[in-house]
């Protein structure tokens, strides 16, 4: 019998390209089944989280747009340490995606303009736009401790999630 949490479970030995198509297939077998938002966002958190493991990633979730108040984004599932609540849409790297709708690969978080500085270990960042039906619904943020941490490798992969998570949930 599987369980979802062997989903979590990403042999080290993966090169980060098998670890990312692993990560995108184990997250359309969990959504296969639920479209509420906050579910599949819960357990892809997760398993970003996990796929990241040994790559000094200490980050990694999701912020949405806050309906109450759309100019800003709402910190949404994640794990890792307490994070900002809410960032205005245009500010920061996740606001800068948010606004521009185009995924920010930041090497070096200091070399950012008004980077907002969550947990000060962070070194590099990559933030990708969700967009549905035209709209910002989100951004997928992940924080590394290491200068460099992603790549485009990871920007391509991470694009991929963003459309699956687009055509999974209900926002």
């Amino acid at each position: 019998m599987e369980h979802h949490a062997d989903y979590a479970e990403f042999d080290s030995s993966l090169n980060r390209k098998d670890a990312l198509e692993s990560l995108i297939m184990s997250y359309t077998a969990l959504a296969e089944s639920q479209s509420n938002w906050v579910a599949n966002l819960a357990n892809c958190s997760s398993l970003l989280y996990h796929c990241y493991n040994n790559a000094g990633v200490n980050w990694a979730g999701f912020y949405v747009v806050d309906v109450e108040n759309p100019d800003f984004l709402i910190l949404g599932p994640f794990m890792g340490k307490v994070a900002c609540q809410s960032i205005k849409i245009g500010n920061g790297v996740c606001g800068t995606a948010a606004s521009t709708l185009k995924t920010q690969l930041v090497p070096n978080v200091e070399d950012f303009p008004g980077h907002i500085a969550c947990d000060g270990m962070t070194k590099s960042e990559i933030v990708v736009p969700i967009v549905q039906n035209n709209k910002l619904i989100g951004v997928i943020d992940l924080d590394c401790t290491e200068l460099n941490g992603f790549t485009e490798v990871d920007q391509k992969y991470l694009e991929e999630l963003a459309v699956k998570i687009a055509e999974t949930c209900k926002f």
